[in-house]
């Protein structure tokens, strides 16, 4: 769950906080259930009420979420400023001791959870918890895999919650080796699976020198992990309140740029990502072609922007009326 208190106190002097349900997974699975997809998503709750409503409100959503594990004492928690960014530094995380936290291999049966869906996603704030959460996310691309799975993975860097004893590319590298789809951009891969950084990377060049530059760490993933057929970079550059956003496809003979799109206010940064994840799955599923799919997932992306939450409530005509 998502504390996002309004600062300067007034959270305090009103006596309210804004609460969201959401999870970088769970975000995805709200994405492809609004856009009519069959979407199963599975974590871990304590057994108590509100947990309970949790499941509920999921399944209205067109979610399910009837293999969810109730088990330990809490849910985890971050809280973020309304309209920051969970990049960053301001954002805490409490999610030790948490009931997700206590999972271990060969408490979920996977062929159970797997059973009737051919596409896995998760990312990689899952491992970033605790090692036995990693060898979970490493059981689960086991069975994945043996089911002929479709692997999708968000490279999601956040460096606080990477806090045991093996860095991030001690750990990724071992589970993306299952992925057929990798979504990221060049610094979450090069913080995560150490894949080489251009110092000219600083947030200030041309927009060719980045797209140059994800098609060249696109390739180098795709030689590192041969699983792997499609690499997906997003770039978001904030310029005071504003936003200027566009991303990249890569596969194997292709290299595409989805349009580039640019809003002067943002209502809330959290989420945005996720929501390109879903655009990209959807897409295809769809069979769009290479050119749809990533003015889909960004033109999805994008949206997210103008909407508060974690989860976007966006029609796929929407979507599509922005390229």
């Amino acid at each position: 769950m998502r504390f996002s208190p309004i600062l300067q106190k007034q959270w305090i002097e009103e006596h309210t906080m804004p609460v969201f349900v959401g999870g970088a997974e769970l975000n995805v699975a709200k994405a492809l259930a609004a856009w009519k997809q069959p979407v199963r998503y599975l974590s871990v709750l304590p057994d108590n009420y509100i947990s309970k409503e949790i499941i509920e409100a999921l399944l209205e959503e067109g979610i399910d979420s009837s293999k969810m594990i109730l088990s330990g004492e809490r849910i985890g928690t971050y809280t973020l400023p309304m309209g920051a960014d969970l990049k960053n530094a301001g954002v805490i995380y409490d999610r030790a001791y948490s009931s997700f936290s206590f999972l271990k291999r060969g408490m979920i049966n996977w062929e159970q959870v797997l059973e009737g869906y051919d596409w896995f996603h998760f990312t990689a704030i899952s491992p970033a918890l605790n090692p036995d959460i990693a060898d979970v996310c490493e059981e689960a691309l086991e069975f994945a895999t043996k089911k002929g799975m479709t692997i999708s993975v968000d490279l999601n860097y956040r460096a606080k919650l990477w806090q045991y004893d093996k860095k991030p590319t001690e750990v990724m590298p071992a589970l993306v080796q299952y992925c057929h789809v990798i979504m990221g951009n060049v610094w979450s891969a090069h913080q995560l699976l150490g894949t080489q950084l251009n110092p000219g990377l600083n947030g200030e060049g041309e927009k060719d020198f980045y797209i140059s530059q994800s098609e060249l760490v696109s390739k180098e993933i795709m030689t590192l992990y041969p699983k792997c057929n499609v690499v997906a970079n997003t770039y978001r550059f904030s310029e005071g309140d504003a936003v200027r956003y566009y991303a990249t496809l890569t596969n194997t003979n292709s290299h595409v740029v989805s349009k580039e799109q640019y809003t002067s206010t943002v209502v809330d940064k959290v989420g945005s990502g996720d929501c390109f994840m879903g655009g990209l799955i959807y897409a295809t599923l769809h069979n769009f072609t290479m050119e749809q799919t990533i003015n889909f997932a960004a033109s999805a992306a994008f949206g997210k922007l103008q909407e508060i939450g974690d989860s976007t409530r966006q029609t796929i005509q929407t979507i599509q009326s922005r390229y």
